[in-house]
């Protein structure tokens, strides 16, 4: 058996993100599984090289993990013929720029999204880098995780007879940051910094939507500022300029219908940060990022009507859970596998950077019809 590593510069790995879920349990986890093992037996050996502004983070990171390759100086890093790959889990205003470069240094490339802050910019990365000939890859972790893979396979299965629509709740409450520290960064609430609930979750219903369900046709959104005034990480007082909270209604293929609510000014009364209700005439799923259940039509009780009465129904009990059939691991993890076999092996790999730039033009679109106050086409990109 052939080892093969292959570097991979980590760049924002001092970030939540990029620490948590892109080093600690993806590239260090396969590293502790024993590698990526493609078709020839060849085994895939991540070698980190941590990159970030603060010195100090980067040490202690490196030291925590046994790690050695970190540096400050993206430039020097991306000059090295050991690496191959470039991750970007910067915040978005910065991603652009850094991805120019690593395309300019011939790297394949693999972010965090949105790719860029405009549907333009993004294209034209899509393009420099298919003139480059790098892979590209954007992350669509949510794909990757249980409950969605459940869905896709009641989806694939013709479970729902004829889809009929798609109704997600997404949030949970972020703290103002004045009696309890926030738990996302204050960036996200100010627009001039690249932030906002959409710019941050339309993304991801795209590539939800699209993948289970069929082409995104329209959108109409409201968004809002429900919490207009926040205290950031030094505890001083700002105005949060972005969306925090946006609704939304997307026509998809086939007649389907996505009603999906996004907010980070919600208290959560429900199983999972987020849920999916899809109704079918032959059946209804709901499912969030691990758990997923289900009501056929043949079992679909008969509920009556009727406010002078209490409910005696246990609405909940009448739906069946969908089991595993499968061991699931993280779906970071399992994305940077299938992104790492393409990049070695050539294996198919179809979350590219043209994927990514359709994510960010439906964020841009959502935006458009909040501020037009409309129904927006959204019209087929092409690389």
């Amino acid at each position: 058996m052939t080892r093969r590593s292959i570097g991979i510069i980590v760049n924002g790995v001092t970030g939540r993100m990029g620490y948590r879920q892109h080093l600690v349990r993806s590239l260090l986890a396969i590293r502790e599984s024993g590698g990526v093992t493609v078709a020839d037996g060849t085994t895939i050996w991540p070698e980190p090289v941590l990159v970030g502004r603060n010195e100090t983070k980067l040490r202690e990171i490196a030291e925590r993990h046994g790690l050695s390759d970190w540096t400050t100086d993206l430039t020097s890093a991306l000059a090295r013929d050991d690496v191959e790959i470039y991750f970007d889990a910067l915040v978005t205003r910065q991603r652009e720029k850094a991805i120019r470069q690593a395309i300019e240094a011939g790297k394949h490339i693999y972010t965090e999204k949105p790719l860029a802050e405009d549907t333009a910019a993004a294209l034209d990365l899509a393009r420099a880098a298919d003139a480059a000939g790098v892979r590209t890859g954007v992350v669509q972790d949510k794909l990757f995780l249980p409950g969605l893979r459940k869905l896709k396979r009641l989806v694939d299965g013709g479970f729902f007879g004829r889809i009929l629509s798609v109704r997600g709740e997404f949030g949970y409450w972020v703290f103002e940051g004045d009696w309890q520290p926030a738990q996302r960064p204050s960036w996200n609430y100010r627009a001039e910094d690249g932030g906002g609930i959409v710019v941050d979750m339309f993304p991801h219903w795209h590539y939800v939507l699209e993948e289970l369900f069929g082409r995104v046709n329209a959108v109409s959104c409201v968004t809002a500022t429900h919490v207009p005034e926040r205290v950031d990480e030094a505890g001083q007082v700002y105005q949060a300029t972005a969306d925090d909270a946006a609704y939304a209604v997307f026509e998809l293929d086939g007649g389907v219908i996505a009603q999906i609510n996004s907010a980070w000014s919600v208290r959560v009364y429900r199983d999972e940060l987020v849920e999916f209700q899809v109704d079918g005439t032959e059946g209804s799923a709901v499912a969030g990022l691990r758990n997923c259940r289900i009501q056929h039509r043949a079992v679909t009780p008969k509920p009556v009507w009727n406010p002078d009465l209490p409910a005696t129904e246990d609405f909940r009990a009448q739906w069946a859970e969908v089991p595993d059939n499968e061991e699931f691991d993280n779906g970071f993890k399992v994305q940077w596998e299938a992104y790492l076999r393409h990049v070695v092996a050539g294996e198919p790999f179809r979350w590219d950077f043209l994927a990514g730039a359709r994510g960010v033009q439906l964020a841009e679109l959502g935006l458009r019809s909040a501020r037009e106050g409309g129904r927006i086409e959204v019209p087929e990109l092409r690389s």
